[in-house]
């Protein structure tokens, strides 16, 4: 197993490249923008303190949107890890990018990305970290990926084709080798474009061993909807997603006890192995030292029903928040970095996550659905003299590839279906003049069961239709049912005769061929 790269540290770093980063400073004023693209797997809003929440502090996320902007209407076009990736890295819907879902797709590496296109305007490009597309990364000059999901623990990477096993915490190594690249591996008389995509926070939600009881102390109440009943939601109702039923004791919230008296689902199997194979036995030994106990007066509690649920809760909510807090550090150290070798006066720096996650509201985890906590995504921007505050247009994952064209100079293929952010980023528009937005979810039958479905979102109104093997259309009015608890499609018939049109068009301004049939 190589060692990580955990010992690397600014000072470390080659000196000379920050004397001549320095001198060159004028010239380089004169490039392009570099771009760093810093995205993770499931990172909920809602654990973003940019976006006013109360769970966890993360300066270092909000940092970007201090000094740049915080998008509030961020969303996504397919709520789900690879497909969100072929739509970023496209800048097309999944039906026009080809990869649908996670099941049977695999992405076409030959078709026309932004990466490639920023390749050919002689930007050098890299990807490190999570990558979940199947078919190898084409239009980087370099790439060192996860295999598939990735492991928290002592993770495989495949190193531009060659497969390593690197020990450490897969978000400090994944950093590390985004900074060697920088520091060491990159062309610097180019501009640059890295993709620095973290696995974490992705089921199983497991923290680094410095941040193990991090959030122990913190009170965590219920979502209010935590109990939701779905009434008139059959689709809510057939999901199988709830922390309570569905969240499984020994492989999402670590209760492999020794004893092996703790049982769930066939899911336990691969959580015992995990914790007790996958962990070098250094790792295992501070592991058990924390959960343990907690094991321990789990047993002696012998919960059940609603007591059940919320012990499920506030241990996924603990760990998951651990999570974050050495996603925010990481990315304090990329920011770090680019301070000290004056790159962040001439860098476009990107926060955001593949989609949302439930954070317990409607009882959940996981995402897929189009309600809100799934559909919407974080996005900070920070550009260089560029705008700084609140951006609230309607945007989506399709337009971070053309902003990215736009801003290298890059003519912006018609093809590519988003548009971009670039004048929102200058302060020089104050929206898109977009009404709605599109969105289409295919991946069912398939694990948490959530219905094939795809919906238009306006400012107020939004507009679903699940379908397949049912037959189910729901209404929500955002601004006086902002939880989507109401389902009003039945009582606003004027209403949802508008909403279809534009649905509608949007179908078939974006070509997607699977349309509903008016009645």
């Amino acid at each position: 197993m190589q060692k990580g790269f955990a010992n690397l540290t600014l000072k470390m770093l080659c000196p000379l490249a920050g004397t001549l980063l320095m001198t060159g400073c004028a010239e380089k004023k004169e490039k392009p923008l570099n771009i760093v693209f810093i995205m993770t797997d499931d990172h909920s809003y809602q654990t973003i303190s940019a976006y006013g929440n109360s769970y966890i502090n993360t300066p270092n996320i909000d940092r970007i949107g201090n000094e740049g902007v915080v998008f509030t209407n961020s969303f996504v076009a397919n709520s789900i890890s690879g497909p969100s990736r072929a739509c970023i890295i496209t800048g097309k819907h999944s039906h026009k990018n080809g990869y649908m879902n996670n099941i049977d797709c695999t992405f076409d590496g030959s078709q026309q990305t932004f990466p490639k296109l920023l390749q050919q305007a002689g930007y050098e490009t890299a990807l490190v970290g999570k990558w979940h597309l199947i078919s190898e990364p084409t239009g980087f000059d370099y790439w060192n990926i996860l295999i598939g999901q990735g492991e928290y623990y002592n993770p495989f990477f495949i190193d531009n084709g060659e497969k390593k096993q690197i020990e450490g915490y897969a978000t400090t190594i994944t950093t590390d080798i985004a900074l060697d690249w920088l520091e060491n591996k990159r062309n610097k008389e180019k501009p640059f474009c890295l993709m620095l995509h973290h696995k974490a926070p992705h089921r199983t939600w497991m923290p680094e061993l410095c941040d193990l009881g991090a959030f122990d102390s913190l009170k965590i109440e219920l979502p209010d909807n935590f109990f939701d009943t779905y009434e008139g939601r059959r689709a809510a109702a057939e999901q199988e997603m709830s922390i309570f039923k569905d969240m499984d004791l020994v492989y999402d919230l670590k209760m492999a006890d020794k004893e092996y008296e703790v049982h769930s689902s066939y899911l336990e199997k691969w959580g015992r192995k995990i914790y007790e194979q996958d962990l070098t036995p250094e790792q295992k030994k501070v592991w058990d030292a924390y959960y343990d106990p907690i094991i321990a007066d789990f047993k002696s509690q012998k919960l059940e029903g609603e007591a059940l649920a919320r012990w499920k809760y506030e241990r996924y909510m603990r760990d998951y928040l651990s999570v974050i807090k050495s996603v925010d550090r990481n990315v304090g150290r990329v920011m770090d970095y680019l301070e000290q070798y004056n790159l962040l006066e001439n860098t476009l720096v990107v926060y955001v996550s593949d989609q949302g996650f439930y954070m317990g509201e409607h009882g959940w985890f996981d995402k897929r659905f189009m309600y809100e906590e799934s559909f919407r995504t974080p996005l900070l921007m920070r550009l260089p003299e560029g705008k700084k505050g609140i951006v609230d247009a309607l945007v989506q994952n399709i337009d971070y590839a053309p902003t990215f064209l736009a801003l290298a100079g890059v003519d912006v293929p018609d093809d590519i279906q988003g548009v971009s952010l670039l004048p929102l980023l200058r302060g020089e528009k104050q929206d898109l003049n977009r009404g709605a937005l599109y969105y289409h979810f295919y991946e069912y039958p398939a694990e948490h069961a959530v219905k094939r479905h795809y919906g238009i979102r306006t400012p107020r109104y939004k507009l679903i239709h699940f379908y397949n093997d049912i037959d189910e259309w729901e209404l929500y009015d955002l601004r006086n049912d902002p939880h989507e608890m109401n389902n009003i499609y039945e009582a606003n018939f004027p209403l949802v005769d508008s909403l279809k049109h534009e649905l509608r068009a949007l179908q078939e301004q974006y070509d997607d061929s699977i349309r509903f049939v008016f009645p």
